[in-house]
Formats: C-alpha cells, structure tokens, sequence
C-alpha cells in the first residue's frame, strides 16, 4: 500500500488524487528498488486499478476527516495504521491523531520514520496493541484519547483479513462512542458476486495473501454491511464508479478503478 502511494507521487501526472509528500520519503532506500520496478508496471491494468483504489480510499477517508474536523472533531484513531503517513503532514491544527497498530508493525515504521529523518508531531500518539491479549478500549484511555467527545476512525485495508468476531467488536466499541463519532471503512465483496472476470482475479488475489500468511476472511455485500452498521443513524457507501465519478472523471491518463469488488463505507453516529 505504502508502494502505491509513494509510486502515485512519482509516476502519475497532476493532479494528484493523494498529495503526500511524506510518501516517498518514508520507505527511504531501502524500499526504493522496488519502488523503481513500479514504473515498469503503470500500464498493467490490474496495478493501475489497485493503485488508484487504494489512493481513492486514502483520499476519502481524509476528506470525510476534514468535513468531522469543520464539525468540531478533535480526535482521529487510525486502526491498523501501517504506513499512513497523514499524522506527518496534518493540516488541522487541533486534530490530535492516534495510530493503532500491532506492536511489531508500529516499531517497524518508527524505525523507518527514524532512518527518514522524519520527526513525529506532539498531535501523534502511536498506541502498539496485541488484539489477541489487550483490550483497544484500555490501550486508547491509557494513552490519553478522550472518549466523551465525537471521533473519527479509520479502519483501512484491514477488514477482509478479520473474522466477522473481530469485525462486530470493533464496530461495537466505534457505535459507543458519542453522537458525531464516525468511522470508514473499506471492504470487499463476495466473489460469488463478482463477475466471471473479476472472480479470476479474487482468486489470484486471495492465493497471494494466503501464502503470505494472511488470508481472507470476511466479506460483504452493501446489504450486509448495512445490517452490520445498523446502530449508526448516517451510511455511505460508495463502489468503483462513485469513486471513478469523484476523483478520476477528468484524468487523461489510465488512472481508475477497473474492478466492482471493493467498496467503503462511512457510517456516522
């Protein structure tokens, strides 16, 4: 994913749907071979459409963000933070961000964030949690979120990899929170509803993450994930041409999305 953002900052043309200067810059050398095989890839349809959705859903999550912030929201909780690189480049100065993520994960980008020479901001809470042994709830109150006033949460890339358990928890704990919380969310369909074509490449997909030890679990129609948010009073739920319509209809090149399985959500307390 970090690839991609970084690749979308090198090798498409303006404008761009992402601007994050950050992007690059954080994989540093010693991702910046495979960072250079990515400009041999820019016309192979499937990597131009899992390019552009994946700096389509950064883009939206960040944008929903910016409507919370005008509301009033002070607090943003990436879970499964990765490599997102929004806390470094935060344009909202009363927005303090919290990343969550697994410990491993979270020490891997320090140290990446350190060789990069790219300082965190006092708006920055990284909060390591093992999800098998610690609570999130408890994790987040001991590193200072508030959790009497509305926050914004984005969940990324991490929901097909969940079982429906984890999934309904965290849903859960986000519909506790108080009126004007939010949280977005990507997910993807099931391939029995996938076209013929589309079903080949959920496959290739699926066989790929398996092997890398993280398989797919979970998947969802928009009807589903509609029964699954009931407890919150706004939903928006956009697929591949939503997303085509908002942030590539003017490009001239090849950038948008080919594929209908993926969608993302926001529901809104």
């Amino acid at each position: 994913m970090a690839l991609r953002r970084a690749a979308h900052q090198l090798y498409d043309p303006p404008p761009l749907v992402l601007d994050d200067p950050i992007a690059v810059k954080i994989l540093g050398p010693e991702y910046s071979e495979e960072l250079r095989k990515t400009a041999h890839k820019l016309e192979k349809p499937f990597s131009v459409s899992m390019r552009a959705y994946l700096i389509a859903r950064s883009r939206y999550a960040e944008d929903n963000l910016a409507r919370a912030v005008a509301e009033g929201t002070t607090q943003y909780v990436l879970l499964g933070a990765g490599l997102d690189t929004f806390a470094h480049r935060n344009p909202h100065p009363n927005l303090h961000v919290f990343e969550v993520d697994h410990p491993a994960t979270q020490a891997w980008k320090l140290a990446l964030l350190t060789r990069a020479s790219i300082p965190s901001p006092n708006s920055l809470t990284f909060v390591p949690v093992d999800f098998e042994h610690q609570d999130l709830a408890e994790r987040l109150l001991a590193t200072g979120f508030d959790p009497t006033i509305p926050t914004f949460f984005a969940w990324l890339g991490v929901v097909p990899y969940l079982t429906l358990e984890a999934f309904r928890s965290t849903v859960a704990f986000v519909a506790a929170q108080p009126k004007g919380s939010a949280l977005v969310f990507d997910y993807g369909q099931p391939r029995a509803v996938l076209p013929f074509h589309e079903q080949l490449a959920h496959d290739s997909l699926a066989a790929r993450v398996a092997q890398a030890g993280e398989p797919f679990q979970l998947f969802f129609t928009p009807e589903d994930a509609a029964r699954e948010l009931s407890a919150f009073a706004h939903l928006e739920d956009l697929g591949s041409a939503d997303l085509n319509a908002r942030y590539f209809a003017h490009r001239t090149d090849h950038l948008k999305l080919r594929s209908t399985a993926a969608r993302i959500v926001t529901a809104i307390r």
